[in-house]
């Protein structure tokens, strides 16, 4: 894990082979979080590899890699992950019947549900973005869990914060999310 930090250090410097180096440890586990992005051929037909590698020239510019170690890393890796996902779903439905988005759902496994399709990423990403405006922690932990496929104890070593208090933090985001994708307001008035 230090060796990785390293990488991430000297590949923020500007050292092209340290890049190359960081590219090729990684690879394994960003082609999980592109995978986990795309279940089912879902994200607007995007393969997984190709996830991998735009995810990975938003990443290797050296101001972009402005992270602490491995875990922040792998939390960037997921946000632009999403944002490219999220991207090119809006561009496929942007002409297709109005772009009618559909109901989430978010499971309690912290992962995309099996056969989402592309309007319901949609939909969930709306959701997180209005929840990220009341309490970005909560959509940030919301991220690193769904999108970036990590445990309490792994987005607890990105946050910050012990694992009593993420789990109560999960409980909170996932019930304002449901609220949501289920077409009730968080305050409860449809």
């Amino acid at each position: 894990m230090a060796e990785l930090t390293e990488l991430i250090v000297q590949a923020r410097d500007g050292d092209a082979a340290a890049s190359d180096r960081l590219f090729a440890a990684v690879y394994a586990d960003l082609h999980r979080l592109a995978a986990r992005q795309l279940r089912a051929g879902d994200g607007g037909g995007m393969r997984t590899t190709s996830l991998v590698h735009e995810a990975y020239l938003k990443l290797a510019r050296p101001e972009a890699l402005d992270v602490a170690d491995r875990a922040h890393f792998f939390a960037v890796a997921a946000r632009a992950m999403r944002q490219i996902a999220v991207d090119r779903v809006r561009a496929q439905c942007a002409g297709k019947r109005g772009g009618g988005v559909a109901h989430a759902t978010l499971g309690t496994d912290a992962g995309p549900a099996d056969g989402r399709d592309l309007a319901e990423l949609l939909a969930l990403d709306a959701a997180l973005t209005r929840l990220e405006g009341l309490d970005a922690r909560l959509a940030r932990l919301v991220e690193l869990r769904f999108f970036g496929g990590m445990n309490l104890e792994e987005a607890g070593a990105v946050l910050g914060l012990s694992e009593r208090t993420l789990k109560r933090d999960w409980r909170r985001a996932r019930a304002f999310l449901h609220g949501l994708l289920d077409g009730v307001g968080a305050d409860g008035d449809g």
